[in-house]
């Protein structure tokens, strides 16, 4: 299980790395989306979670780590306002000069 969460976030941060050096913009958004679920599943993969656990320390024996899943929830909600203030520039940067490039220039 841990070798296929490894391939997974190695996976993930892979392609949004190509994707984040791709000269359009569509393709830099999509690269950081892929790259902030990369960092998500790591957050998880290094809380180490315990499956069946309350989350409430005194409740059992061993308890699940709240502070994992707390930085997750927060990295969602500031991708997803990123990922939107990302888009709306790309479209700004789309009517002004006529194409989606990201350094502003045409087809070489």
């Amino acid at each position: 299980m841990e070798a296929l969460l490894a391939l997974s976030i190695g996976l993930l941060t892979a392609c949004g790395v190509y994707l984040v050096l791709r000269a359009r913009s569509f393709a830099v958004v999509l690269g950081l989306t892929f790259l902030s679920y990369a960092v998500n599943l790591f957050l998880f993969a290094m809380g180490r979670l315990a499956i069946a656990q309350p989350p409430v320390i005194g409740a059992a024996a061993t308890s699940a780590d709240p502070l994992p899943q707390a930085l997750v929830l927060t990295a969602i909600v500031i991708g997803f306002a990123m990922t939107a203030f990302v888009i709306m520039l790309a479209l700004k940067s789309r009517a002004e000069l006529g194409n989606d490039h990201v350094d502003g220039g045409g087809e070489p």
